[in-house]
């Protein structure tokens, strides 16, 4: 089974590129299932049900969110009816929507789940003890599970990674819309890892958003507003072969793609 993940969605850009590229590579690669991190999809902040169900027309089989899963307070409303998508777990249990989720396609079955850090974040429950929760209900299900750590910190990314080895498929990292190269099975195990699988969006603003705004904000420290950058893109994800009868990882690899422009 071949699962492709793609890195943070920024803005109109990043489904722009989405769209360029999605339906091609589910083709060339022969993707089962199709994933994306869309929490920065709708203005670059959140998500929307209109921009959700764009995504799904581009050929995504499921979202997950992350810190910004309430920046578009709509999401409020739709999240309980949209299995498709998954917030972190992890968030106060009377919020709307699920953390995990049981993703099916043709003749084949993938668990989501999805949690987020606390290092350099909001202290919230603790992702280990909620990721462990969410695997142990999809088990019952499938062996193939996927999960989305949204942290910020390397180290707490990697502790999941080496704490979920040989429980799930694979662990990605996500949040800092920069990709790291440490992709791997890890060993002793079943499960494939990366820090951060990185983003899908502008390239030469700053994570996304516009330099000038970024640079000030570091130089003055004092609040702005962001808008999403424009002109050059890219496309993170990467590629994840999994044995869907034992659910253990075969293979992780990046695949990137870059376009001075979009439209």
């Amino acid at each position: 089974m071949k699962v492709l993940f793609v890195g943070d969605i920024v803005g109109n850009p990043g489904r722009k590129t989405a769209r360029r590229v999605i339906p091609l590579i589910r083709k060339e690669l022969s993707i089962d299932f199709c994933i994306a991190n869309g929490e920065n999809s709708a203005g670059g902040l959140g998500i929307t049900n209109a921009v959700a169900q764009e995504l799904y027309g581009i050929g995504f089989d499921a979202i997950t969110l992350g810190n910004h899963t309430w920046s578009k307070t709509e999401a409020l409303a739709f999240l309980d009816d949209d299995r498709r998508i998954v917030r972190p777990a992890n968030f106060h249990p009377d919020l709307p929507g699920n953390g995990s989720a049981l993703i099916k396609g043709d003749n084949k079955e993938l668990g989501l789940v999805n949690v987020q850090g606390r290092t350099f974040m909001e202290n919230i429950d603790c992702p280990f003890r909620s990721a462990e929760k969410e695997i142990d209900y999809l088990s019952d299900y499938t062996k193939n599970i996927l999960v989305d750590f949204h942290a910020e910190a390397t180290s707490e990314k990697i502790a999941m990674g080496w704490y979920l080895n040989g429980k799930v498929s694979c662990v990605l990292g996500t949040h800092t819309h920069v990709q790291s190269a440490d992709e791997r099975v890890l060993p002793g195990g079943t499960t494939a890892y990366i820090t951060d699988v990185g983003m899908t969006g502008p390239r030469d603003g700053i994570i996304g958003v516009e330099r000038d705004a970024v640079i000030d904000r570091f130089i003055k420290n004092l609040p702005g507003k962001f808008h999403v950058a424009s002109g050059a893109v890219q496309f993170n994800s990467v590629l994840i072969e999994i044995d869907s009868i034992t659910g253990k990882a075969v293979s992780i690899e990046r695949v990137n793609r870059f376009f001075d422009n979009i439209e």
